[in-house]
């Protein structure tokens, strides 16, 4: 137990990722309309996630890289340009989307005008920056409080709808209903499966001390799988469409 908690951290941080507001209202939309038919999705989802965030976590720790490191010495540099583009285009775009929600539901909750909720998750990067100076566990800790209290409010939420369970059961049975169901899935699955995530959980994997033997990689490849699983496993409990 003590190894595991050694090695806990990343992969919470990562799971951050897919409790974003974009994940949240594309599970709503699914269902609000279609009800607990697409749960299948997003369990699939989920399962493709922890197999690919595993994969990047292997390549920080057997290889030392990040993505984006290993992308910088694998590919030429047209290709690496490129995807350094989208790369920050994409952020760009994710960066907005938080703000924005942030700002919209500071003025939902407070009354808080637009402008000035702009202004305080501006400082949220300051509040980041100064955390990681300090060390990476207090940003770890910070998040992890974060990710508690959102899984909190959604296991009050879930007290609070009495969800019929057996309803609930054969949502986990494959089948999409017509087109807009699929339209749907396909939200859910890009929505879920992103991979920015995967730059960041290859690069948190660095911060943990292992020994570089084979042995001590292996172990360290166990741990941080032990700590993908319960991390996205809670992020998958707080998703499911409502």
């Amino acid at each position: 137990m003590e190894k595991v908690l050694l090695f806990a951290g990343p992969a919470f941080l990562v799971a951050v990722g897919y409790m974003d507001p974009g994940n949240w209202a594309t599970d709503i939309a699914g269902g609000s309309k279609y009800g607990y038919s697409l749960l299948w999705v997003l369990l699939m989802s989920n399962m493709i996630a922890l197999l690919l965030q595993t994969l990047s976590a292997r390549l920080g720790i057997v290889r030392g890289r990040d993505l984006a490191q290993a992308s910088r010495e694998t590919y030429p540099a047209a290709v690496n340009y490129s995807l350094w583009f989208l790369a920050e285009i994409a952020i760009a775009a994710c960066d907005l989307a938080e703000v924005l929600g942030m700002a919209i539901g500071l003025n939902l909750l407070f009354k808080i005008p637009i402008l000035w909720g702009v202004s305080i998750a501006i400082l949220d990067t300051f509040l980041i920056l100064y955390l990681q100076r300090k060390g990476m566990r207090y940003m770890e800790a910070f998040i992890l409080s974060l990710v508690a209290i959102i899984g909190l409010s959604f296991f009050m939420e879930l007290m609070f709808a009495q969800p019929h369970m057996g309803e609930l059961a054969t949502g986990f049975i494959p089948g999409i209903k017509d087109s807009g169901a699929l339209y749907i899935a396909i939200g859910i699955i890009g929505a879920t499966v992103m991979p920015h995530n995967l730059y960041l959980h290859s690069s948190l994997v660095q911060t943990r001390r292992n020994r570089k033997d084979d042995e001590g990689i292996i172990a360290a490849i166990k741990y941080n799988f032990i700590d993908s699983v319960i991390a996205l496993n809670l992020a998958f409990l707080s998703m499911p469409p409502s």
